[in-house]
């Protein structure tokens, strides 16, 4: 994974040392919270409900083991003893004091981490696949592309204060797993026919309050001129985006507001402009900078192993196994096992989604610390965050499995539910954010209990169950085969429900299926939906085929009919 040099350290250093005297002077009275505000922002520090929330960026989601260990030690020493993963790569701790922050920040900065541009409206931290150098169906790692955009954009001085908050998500395989139309900007990294790297650019695409997929404005951008060609897309969204009204800021309403053949010949006209002042400048990138991120990103020393078939790895385990134990293992390596690239190893998903015993996403320190360990005997001390809300130990020998099965399962990790129902993504939503409208972590802890048999999820395969607490949709709710939104009507929370939503490459923003529910309907709609699925599908067919096949109308008069008698009309 990439180490920081001497300009990185001392960027972070500084940035610690003047943060430590804003605070300072917010303590002292002679800094204003409308002045502090801006700079704790800009240090990715919110003020919650009931205390002040850091996030901390992980770019594309790559962590050491000894990087952990320090989030364990925050998670201790500055909060409750835990942290929460979010679906954007990074992690958040939610009950830290604002004299702390700097020292929080210093804490970071020794082992190469810290929370800029994890707030506020500038490029966010970038995100890619959690499987990235590993993944069996990758055309080219992305996480060279990703350092250099990371580093491109860091306290970029022209996009420190665009219309509205920026993200990117770059994807280098065959599947999507970034969410890639649902960003700002997707890019799309390919090898060309003279096997030349290369990148599709999407854009305007988002959640929130108008989610739209994003469009294919440019094919074929030289990786070396990305600079360029993001500054050109940049600079037109910086000059035309909204910034009269915070509902209508994002680049999706600029893009939709143009039409994507538009706003792709302005970008192309800027680019013209751009590309001419910097076609021999350092602004875009040069092999040699590609060698000096790169040398970062190479293999590990793997051993010569034979590849294992499930079948085989199962069999070569079957008698160092109980029967109890000969199924959990076998679900979890269904699941929760996914191929490698090298023969003879595999990707192990860690799963933070015990069933209704902690909010989806949150790692206790104890978690964190032991996680780090495994990561260093079976992983070449590295982990991955996944945008579902678990972690990934990407590099494991398949012989170490059943060790990493037994070790994990004393930190409950191991739960085999991997894009099960129960794998469901959710904000900290009432209980923690001050933007939220309903409370998420309840609804999610309801379900997860309401449908607590492993045998019926097994059963029921595939389904992605997503859970937002307000129109932000930071619990990615409009792309969840089912979407639980919370919503405020006359002071009371209720949840709309959405059906259709899907990511990947047959990405789709769900519908919403009429007025919503009192919370203490929720477990039940959800039974209604289940099972009409289960009635209505035919052999293998997976929730998401089902319901293209059927439409909405099965699935809304079932969860209509024993419930919603106290519902109020979809939110407009």
């Amino acid at each position: 994974m990439y180490k920081y040099d001497h300009i990185d350290q001392t960027l972070v250093d500084q940035r610690v040392i003047q943060f430590r005297d804003q605070v300072e002077r917010r303590l002292n009275g002679t800094l204003a919270e409308e002045e502090f505000r801006p700079l704790r922002l800009q240090n990715g520090l919110y003020h919650q409900r009931h205390a002040y929330m850091l996030r901390v960026a992980i770019p594309y989601g790559l962590l050491s083991a000894k990087q952990l260990r320090t989030l364990a030690f925050i998670a201790d020493k500055y909060d409750r003893g835990y942290g929460h993963f979010t679906t954007r790569q990074n992690i958040q701790f939610n009950w830290v004091e604002l004299e702390q922050t700097p020292d929080i920040l210093a804490e970071l900065a020794k082992v190469e981490m810290h929370a800029i541009q994890t707030s506020g409206n500038c490029i966010r931290n970038i995100t890619s696949d959690a499987f990235a150098g590993v993944a069996g169906d990758e055309y080219i790692d992305p996480r060279p592309i990703c350092e250099l955009l990371r580093q491109w954009s860091t306290l970029h001085p022209e996009f420190a204060h665009l219309p509205r908050k920026f993200k990117f998500a770059i994807n280098g395989a065959k599947e999507d797993r970034t969410v890639l139309l649902c960003h700002d900007v997707g890019i799309e990294l390919k090898k060309n026919a003279n096997n030349e790297l290369t990148a599709d650019i999407y854009a305007g695409g988002g959640m929130g309050r108008t989610p739209i997929l994003g469009s294919l404005i440019k094919q074929d951008v030289p990786w070396q001129v990305l600079p360029s060609y993001l500054t050109a897309l940049l600079r037109v969204y910086n000059r035309f985006g909204r910034r009269d009204n915070l509902y209508k800021a994002r680049i999706k309403i600029l893009v939709k507001a143009l039409g994507p053949e538009e706003f792709a010949r302005q970008v192309e006209g800027e680019w013209t402009h751009v590309h001419s002042e910097t076609k021999n400048s350092k602004d875009n990138f040069t092999p040699a900078e590609w060698d000096r991120v790169a040398k970062h990103f190479t293999k590990p020393s793997y051993k010569t192993l034979p590849a294992l078939s499930n079948t085989q790895l199962l069999s070569q385990f079957e008698s160092k196994l109980d029967s109890n134990e000969k199924i959990a293992f076998s679900r979890w390596v269904d699941r929760n096992v996914k191929p490698h690239q090298v023969s003879g190893y595999a990707s192990a998903i860690l799963s933070l989604k015990p069933h209704g015993t902690a909010a989806p996403g949150d790692a206790t320190s104890a978690q964190m610390n032991a996680i780090a360990e495994l990561a260093d005997q079976y992983s070449f001390g590295e982990l991955r965050v996944t945008h579902e809300q678990n972690l990934v130990l990407a590099d494991v020998e398949q012989a170490e499995l059943l060790n990493l099965w037994r070790a994990a399962k004393n930190y409950n990790l191991v739960i085999p539910n991997i894009g099960l129902l129960t794998d469901l993504i959710a904000c900290p939503g009432g209980d923690f954010c001050s933007l939220a409208n309903a409370k998420s972590l309840p609804i999610a802890k309801a379900i997860q209990e309401r449908f607590d048999d492993l045998d019926y999820l097994f059963d029921l395969g595939d389904i992605s169950l997503n859970i937002s607490g307000c129109i932000n949709s930071c619990g990615h709710h409009h792309v969840g085969n089912i979407g639980v939104l919370g919503v405020d009507k006359d002071g009371e929370e209720w949840y709309q429900i959405t059906l259709g939503g899907e990511q990947g490459n047959d990405a789709s923003i769900g519908k919403v299926i009429g007025p919503s529910f009192y919370a203490n309907e929720i477990p039940d709609v959800m039974t209604s939906l289940i099972n009409t699925y289960v009635e209505q599908r035919t052999t293998d067919e997976p929730f998401i085929d089902t319901y293209r096949r059927l439409g909405v109308a099965p699935f809304k008069e079932a969860a209509y009919k024993n419930n919603g008698k106290h519902s109020k009309g979809a939110m407009a």
